[in-house]
């Protein structure tokens, strides 16, 4: 199949994709929507920004405008299950942009906003149902939603979503949709377990892979730069002040890490803006739409930015620390090079993660290559580079807060704390340990639980916690809390 008007899609649906500009499907799309129309399951392995939403979106808005008939109060016909809000809110953000011209309903649901006005979405039931695990138990167990008629179920970035510990609550979901259903599972990686929740919910299903686990993109060129610590800070501002690099995602692996790097950054006249989980739904919104509109070319993020978030023209990945996990390195340089364009990935190493550069070349199967200091910068001496560090701790922040310190918290009076600590780790690396080297909450990540619903300590290398409202949990009468939400919009069919 070479065009999308090869597969046979309803005249609404191509007259939409007609409109955007898109005429020839990417590879996990070429092979993965002729099953899907058939209705046959499909396990579909690709990596992130290969056109995955379409992969399932297409064919369901067709197989809609092939068989209108209502939903069912307080239930869906089509349920799409998402790891994280971000992620849920681009996809319900494309299936209105492909559907413009058909006569459907779809909402989005997720943690972080009143459960009222979702339940309110849902009373009349909708076609199309995007969610978080954690929110779709909420509503669920409020009897405000069914899934006794749910005709097809998607799941996507299937493998994240295992990482962060919903497998309980994908189980108990899945038990409650009837066995008469398609089902379309979509991962970036195939381990273990997600071949055999594979094998358990999906009944001769149709195998699409289109790239192999854990490969980089072609179009992305890498480079690594060893630097101590000290010197990142100096080694990024000299970096960002090339008036080529329009756009550029930094990555680091902790919340407090991203506010310190855009301090340094404004401390030198860069404007940036950084998003993670200590950050309120509004100034994520407002980070990331003047990222899109340019007026903010630096975008300094955690983890949780890394997967299923396509933001256009991004010229640049830098990562300020590299990942300890080698498979978000692969997704975070992915935020690169999209839609045929060519992009450059540049990773700041110090002697502590060479380990993490060696599991990343490992995982990757490809050296990256080394790399030397741009042209006229002189790094910092370790010494000027902690004295400088201890003069940043010491600097008072904007409202009288500390640095890293988040508004209305209190500083840590615990032996081995730090002003500031953070409450927030992400994935399975952990995002904060703060003085303590205790773990702490996550902005994806779900706080896996025995059979009782009781918490348990996490075993090495699991996720911790997650937000309020994003967890697997046991019932109880009024549903569960509510934390804070992401408001990631984007459009076109790449995932």
């Amino acid at each position: 199949m070479t065009q999308f008007t090869d597969f046979g899609l309803a005249q609404p649906v191509l007259r939409a994709l007609e409109e955007a500009g898109y005429k020839s499907p990417t590879p996990i799309q070429a092979q993965a929507i002729a099953p899907a129309m058939q209705g046959r399951d499909l396990c579909g392995i690709a990596q992130t920004g290969t056109g995955k939403t379409a992969a399932f979106a297409l064919p369901i808005l067709h197989r809609l405008a092939e068989t209108p008939r209502k939903a069912i109060r307080r239930g869906c016909r089509v349920l799409v299950l998402s790891p994280t809000r971000e992620l849920a809110n681009q996809i319900a953000e494309n299936f209105s942009d492909y559907g413009k011209y058909l006569s459907f309903t779809n909402t989005v649901v997720f943690g972080g906003v009143t459960i009222s006005r979702q339940e309110k979405a849902l009373a009349n039931g909708v076609d199309i149902l995007v969610a978080t695990p954690g929110r779709l138990m909420d509503l669920i167990e409020r009897r405000s939603l069914t899934l006794e008629a749910v005709e097809i179920l998607v799941l996507d970035e299937a493998d994240q979503m295992l990482d962060l510990g919903f497998i309980h609550a994908l189980k108990r979901i899945v038990k409650m949709l009837p066995k008469e259903r398609q089902s379309l599972f979509f991962s970036a990686t195939m381990p273990k377990n997600i071949a055999s929740l594979a094998d358990q919910y999906l009944r001769d299903p149709v195998q699409v892979a289109v790239t192999p686990v854990a490969t980089t993109a072609e179009r992305v060129t890498q480079e690594v730069i060893f630097a101590h610590t000290g010197a990142k800070q100096a080694l990024l501002n000299h970096i960002l002040r090339d008036p080529v690099i329009e756009r550029v995602l930094v990555f680091t692996r902790t919340k407090h890490g991203a506010d310190r790097v855009v301090r340094g950054l404004e401390k030198v006249g860069i404007n940036a803006s950084a998003i993670h989980g200590n950050k309120s739904q509004p100034q994520r919104e407002r980070a990331l739409a003047a990222f899109k509109d340019g007026s903010c070319r630096v975008l300094v993020a955690t983890d949780i930015a890394a997967r299923g978030i396509d933001v256009e023209a991004v010229s640049h990945v830098i990562n300020y620390d590299l990942p300890n996990v080698p498979e978000s390195y692969v997704h975070r340089i992915g935020r690169t090079a999209r839609a045929g364009a060519n992009g450059l990935a540049i990773s700041f190493c110090n002697d502590e993660e060479k380990a993490y550069l060696r599991d990343i070349e490992r995982t990757t199967r490809q050296k990256i290559p080394v790399g030397a200091f741009p042209e006229g910068f002189t790094p910092p001496s370790r010494q000027e580079a902690a004295d400088n560090a201890q003069a940043e701790e010491r600097r008072p922040a904007p409202n009288g807060q500390r640095p890293g310190q988040r508004q209305g918290q209190r500083p840590s009076s615990r032996p081995g704390g730090r002003p500031g600590q953070g409450r927030g780790f992400e994935g399975r690396g952990g995002e904060n340990r703060g003085g303590s080297g205790r773990p702490s909450r996550s902005d994806g990540g779900a706080r896996p639980q025995d059979g009782r619903g009781d918490r348990r300590p996490a075993a090495q290398g699991e996720p911790r916690a997650e937000p309020r409202g994003e967890r697997p949990r046991a019932p109880r009468p009024q549903g569960g809390g509510e934390g804070r939400a992401i408001g990631w919009l984007d459009r076109g069919p790449r995932s």
